[in-house]
Formats: structure tokens, sequence, C-alpha cells
């Protein structure tokens, strides 16, 4: 650390400290730091980035190997939507590089991964001039062979023999069969992985969203979502699973939802802003049950199509609105993403600020003064300013730093959890104060004036959450102020 970066860091501890009298014989340090206004990329939430939509031709064919969109404030996931036929395009032979390959990028860069794979693809007259590669067989044409039953269509009109696309009989048992396959083997591979956020379930439906894009063909009901919900169950017993808002479009669907969300699923809405005005979601309440326990997942319609039909002129504020709604945990960047960042700069930051769970340290007390062999008390009280619970959870750690950026004593208070944290409307959340005994390690800490810091983490004191404050240490540890440490007193008869 630089002389002038300590002295920065001193004068920011200043400012925010305020003295009251102590029993102690110095006075204690009270610090109430504000929100920096920051974007967070914490587990859990954040901007999902749509590198392949059915086809790998969009929106990460753009990008460079080396270009992983650092300058998106937000951005922790990469979103995979890619049809089945791409990654399994014979039998039991599977092309993983697919997802791999971009998957990596982005891990080696700390973010997440999420992932769709579709069973029938539709490319409509709209976005024919940005999507040129169709997929006729996203399920794999060999599931046909094998004797799967399905139907050739246009485009939101009917069954046709020479129709462009090929759409699965979705309660098949053929097709059910072979899809039981590759889903245990996605499962081998992804299952449990910490880098994996979410999978969808997205085998029934056009794109994945539970409709058919015809007139005229097979009505399906809530059964067919329970069968499709199984078979995801039966292979990801460890990974978030996701089901689509749109299951709720087919008799029955409600309560397959249901069915869903008690398998351990959460929701995504799909297609927010597809519509303008009052009419751009429908959904919110649908949202109630899975947001308290898990995080919910707003897709918006690609931002270039909505903004030509005019549905984003009011700067988007329906898309924060959707935020506050549904409680959502995550946002998807859904068109070429310098675009949609430039275009949507004032809106990306609003929901920044409001997107899962933000915690805010509003205020925390320690002695100015503690002394070996004693205990003393940390006061601390914290807000979650999100619309979000902090799923992962975490307690708040106390670190105490020497002058050369060591750890000198890691003080953690086990019984402050903060996923317990309630929320509320934008600065209406009731902060939760806290108070915590410790006691240093005598055996570890030699008296002398260290660095106090503030994290939020795991049960041994390992930083997990990032904090919207200033003078972090690059670990998720931010420096608040200074203590000191006095000699434990001698024992009677010493000395």
């Amino acid at each position: 650390m630089t002389a002038h970066h300590g002295a920065k860091l001193l004068s920011i501890a200043a400012a925010m400290t305020v003295c009251v009298p102590s029993a102690v014989g110095q006075e204690p340090v009270v610090v109430r730091p504000e929100d920096n206004g920051a974007a967070l990329e914490n587990p859990g939430m954040g901007w999902a980035f749509y590198y392949y939509n059915m086809a790998p031709d969009v929106y990460g064919s753009r990008l460079e190997p080396s270009d992983t969109l650092d300058d998106f404030p937000g951005l922790t996931t990469l979103y995979m939507r890619l049809a089945w036929s791409y990654l399994e395009p014979e039998e039991r032979r599977f092309n993983w590089s697919y997802l791999d390959t971009p998957a990596q990028r982005w891990i080696d860069k700390g973010k997440q991964i999420a992932l769709r794979v579709i069973c029938c693809d539709m490319l409509t007259d709209e976005a024919s001039w940005l999507r040129k590669q169709p997929v006729p067989y996203a399920t794999p044409e060999w599931v046909k062979r094998a004797g799967a039953k399905g139907t050739f269509f246009h485009a939101w009109k009917g069954p046709a023999d020479d129709g462009p696309f090929w759409q699965p009989d979705f309660d098949d048992p053929v097709f059910l069969k072979k899809l039981d396959g590759f889903l245990g083997a996605l499962a081998a591979r992804y299952d449990g992985d910490p880098n994996v956020a979410f999978i969808d379930v997205g085998s029934f439906g056009v794109w994945g969203e539970a409709h058919t894009g015809m007139r005229g063909g097979k009505k399906y009901t809530g059964d067919t979502v329970r069968k499709h919900v199984d078979l995801y169950s039966k292979h990801f017993k460890r990974t978030l699973l996701v089901a689509g808002d749109d299951f709720v479009s087919r008799p029955g669907g409600k309560e397959a939802l249901d069915y869903a969300r008690q398998k351990g699923l959460t929701l995504r809405e799909d297609s927010v802003l597809n519509r303008g005005g009052e009419r751009a979601y429908f959904h919110a309440e649908l949202a109630e049950p899975f947001w308290p326990e898990r995080p919910v997942i707003l897709e918006n319609t690609p931002w270039g199509l909505g903004h030509k039909r005019g549905n984003w002129d009011r700067g988007g504020i329906e898309y924060l609105n959707a935020v506050e709604d549904y409680h959502a945990s995550y946002v998807s960047i859904f068109w070429w993403p310098r675009e949609f960042y430039e275009k949507n700069r004032e809106l990306i930051a609003k929901i920044n600020r409001r997107l899962g769970y933000r915690l805010q340290l509003v205020e925390a007390a320690w002695p100015g003064q503690v002394r070996l062999g004693e205990g003393f008390r940390v006061t601390t009280a914290w807000r979650n300013a999100g619309v979000a619970p902090c799923y992962p959870g975490g307690s708040p750690a106390m670190t105490l730093k020497d002058g050369r950026g060591g750890i000198v004593a890691t003080l953690v208070d086990e019984a402050f959890e903060v996923r317990d944290l309630p929320v509320g409307p934008p600065g209406k959340a009731e902060p939760r104060r806290h108070q915590a005994e410790f006691e240093l390690a005598a055996d570890l800490v030699e008296p002398g004036e260290y660095d106090v810091f503030i994290s939020v983490g795991s049960r041994i004191g390992t930083p997990q959450i990032a904090l919207p404050l200033e003078a972090g240490d690059g670990h998720r540890r931010y420096r608040l102020g200074r203590i000191e440490v006095l000699a434990a007193k001698p024992a009677p008869g010493d000395g």
C-alpha cells in the first residue's frame, strides 16, 4: 500500500467516526459508513448475459475470446440457451465444447454460468434480420429417426409437411427416453458444480418457454409439465433448477408450477417488455411463494425488438418495476451487450442498487482500546437494501490487520445471520442491530495499533459477499478504522 493510499483510507475512516464516552478509559469508535452506490457482483444474483440464443450466431459471436464484458457493471453470469442438437449431434456422441469453451472464459474471471437446452426452435419473420441461423431440428434428427413422433410447422401458423421447423411430441415416450439419457449426461458434468448458477427446465415448448409455435397442434396440459420437471429433478440433485412462468399457460399449469416449487425449483419470468406500459409483464403474483426462499430470474424480450416496438420509450422503467414486483435476483442482458449498456446506463445503475440483496453496514462500534486477556463488545447494525433475501447467508466478521496487511485477528459474529435481514420498499427496509463478545488470542496478537476491517462470509471468517463500501482490500474486507491493543494485566504476584 502506498503512503498516499494509506492516508486516503485514514481520511475515509475519520470522516465516518463519531466519538462517545467509554467506560474503558478511551473513547470508543463508532462509524456509520455510506453506501457507495457500486454495482455488486455477489453469489446468487446479478446480470446474466445471453451468450447463445438457440443458435451460436448471437450474442456472444461479436466478442473476442478475451472479451468477458468486464466493463458491464453487475454482470455475474454467462447464460447459454442452445439447441440440444448442437450438444448431441449423434446419440451418445457429445460436443460439450459449445458450453465449456465460453464457460471457461467467464469462470476464469470468477463468474458463473447458467444453461437452457431447448428442444424446439422457431425463427419469426420479425427476428429474421437478427438471427440468421434457425435450427430446424432443435431436438436432434436422430431422435426422430429413432421413432419419436413430431410435427413440421410454419412459425405461428399450423402444421405443414413443408414447414421449416420440427416440434417433437413432448409427451412421446421415445422422445422422453432419449431426453432422459441426454439429461443424465448433462447432469454428470454440471450438477453440483459451484460454477453453475442455475439450469432451466427448457425441454418443453418452443424456445423452452412452454408454448408451441403453431395453431392447431396438440394441446398439452400440466401433466406434460410435470413429466419434464420430474426428468430434470431425477438427474439434477444439487444445482438450482428453474421453472418458466409460461407453464401456467397450460390447463392445470398453475398446479404444475406449484409442483415444481415443491420439488425445489425456482421461477423465471420470460419476455418482460415484450409489450409496453401496464402490459410489460403479467405474472408478478407467481413469484410470491418463490422469492422468500429462492432467487427469481427475469428475462426481457430482446432489447432491440422491444425498443423497435416502442416498449422502452419510458427508459425501461417497467424493467425496474418488474425487479421490485418479482423481488428479482437475476436480470438478463438479452441483446448485443454494449449497445444495451450504452442505451440504458441510468436504468442499469438503478437496477443494480435494488437487484437481489444489498447488505448495508448502517453502524459499527468497538472500543478504541482493548486489553489482551479481557473480553470486549462489538456492535453492528445491518440493512438489506435489495429486493430479495441474501440467500447464500453469512456472518459478519471483524478482521484486524497490521501495517503490512497481515491478518492479526479474525473475529466472527456467528450468531448474526444476514439471510434473516428483512427486505422492503426502497429506503424502507428495517435494520437489525447485534452485539457480539470477543476476546483476542493472546498468543497471536502483540500489543499495538491495528486497522479494523469488516466483511460478511463463512463461519470461519472467509469473506464471500461484496459490500457497497469504500476502502476494500481486494478480498471483500473493508477498512473502517483503528483499534489499540494493550498488553495483558500482570497476574497477581507477578513482577
